[in-house]
């Protein structure tokens, strides 16, 4: 087969999976995965469009320069889809989502958004410093948070999720410096475009289980050994309260728990609908904080103090997920919550 004609077929087919893939997924809709892949089928479709050294087989006129564009954003939008495949609730926050931007506005530069005299001042290799950095962080944080992911496949692929990325990029990097930044023979360009579509595809299979977050439900008739176990779990957290240890992991909870650490993932997973045991016990946190913050005799402490109380290993933690959770940091939302609570309390007093 002609290298223009498998050229072709791969971008197009490639493409075409990608639309496909978006739709479906934005339909669903209940995960950030579902979100965040449209972005990033975009900008896929636009590296493909020019990912190729052919100038007939390129896109021209203002939609190449769009697909160029696109192109350049790719990184930022593969990065955040794959935290959101590991993480359900995901939204890129403080530094994550101020890379992602540095990232875009730089790319943009690079790409002549901002005048040729600036897309020539070598900032081809900042970005290439930057993805490595990037790679790499993601690579820490997959891999920091894998004993308590509670989905075996997606576990396990947590290790080769960080280093394939990287890898590809060391690649890349390591032909830019190699043979230049215009070196691009038209098999190594079908090679990159298959590689991106595999990896990408991979990463959709990881993030197929159908599970929707949170999603706890109400206990049934479970076998009786579940039963035991939801018993037995109910009891340590909502009477022995083990989530007030801030370093409280899954391996110990397993040894309060007399069980299988299979059988506890499978609970925690399954009967209650949460896929990483750091969201499970932050749930539980994140009631008793809001317990403490609407409670008027506490409303002159200090939020560290209720995140302590709340069994959260420190300020920013707290904040972060506070704010993840529900969109306001906890001082907003004290004060929102006692001030409502003290309004209805004065329409109820009675008259004098």
């Amino acid at each position: 087969m002609p290298l223009d004609q498998l050229d072709v077929i791969v971008r197009v087919a490639g493409a075409t999976l990608l639309v496909v893939a978006a739709i479906g997924k934005w339909r669903r809709g209940d995960r950030a995965d579902d979100r965040w892949f449209a972005p990033l089928a975009l900008c896929l479709c636009g590296f493909l469009a020019g990912n190729t050294p052919v100038s007939a087989l390129q896109l021209g006129g203002p939609v190449g320069h769009l697909a160029v564009l696109l192109s350049g954003l790719t990184v930022a939008f593969l990065w955040w889809f794959c935290l959101s495949v590991f993480d359900w609730t995901f939204r890129p926050r403080g530094g994550v989502l101020v890379v992602g931007l540095i990232w875009m506005v730089v790319a943009c530069a690079d790409r002549g958004v901002f005048g040729e005299a600036i897309a020539q001042r070598g900032l081809s290799f900042v970005l290439i410093a930057m993805g490595l950095g990037m790679m790499s962080w993601l690579a820490w944080r997959l891999i920091r948070d894998r004993e308590g992911d509670l989905i075996d496949g997606r576990r396990r692929s947590r290790l080769w999720v960080a280093i394939l990325p990287a890898a590809q990029l060391l690649a890349d990097m390591g032909a830019d410096l190699a043979f230049g930044l215009d070196w691009q023979p038209q098999i190594f360009s079908i090679a990159q475009n298959a590689a991106v579509l595999a990896f990408t595809g991979w990463l959709l299979v990881i993030g197929g289980e159908r599970r929707a977050f949170p999603s706890p439900v109400a206990v049934g008739d479970p076998e009786g050994e579940e039963t035991a176990l939801e018993a037995r779990l109910r009891r340590l957290m909502e009477v022995d309260k083990v989530w007030l240890d801030p370093d409280l992991d899954l391996a110990a909870l397993v040894r309060m728990m007399s069980a299988s650490e299979r059988a506890v993932r499978r609970l925690i997973l399954d009967r209650l609908g949460y896929d990483h045991f750091r969201t499970f016990v932050n749930a539980a946190r994140m009631a008793e904080a809001r317990r403490l913050l609407a409670d008027p005799v506490r409303r002159e402490e200090k939020l560290i103090v209720i995140a302590m109380d709340s069994g959260f290993a420190s300020l920013p933690s707290f904040n972060r997920v506070f704010q993840q959770a529900e969109g306001v940091s906890p001082g907003a939302w004290r004060q929102a919550r006692l001030a409502r609570t003290g309004a209805e309390a004065r329409q109820t007093a009675p008259a004098a």
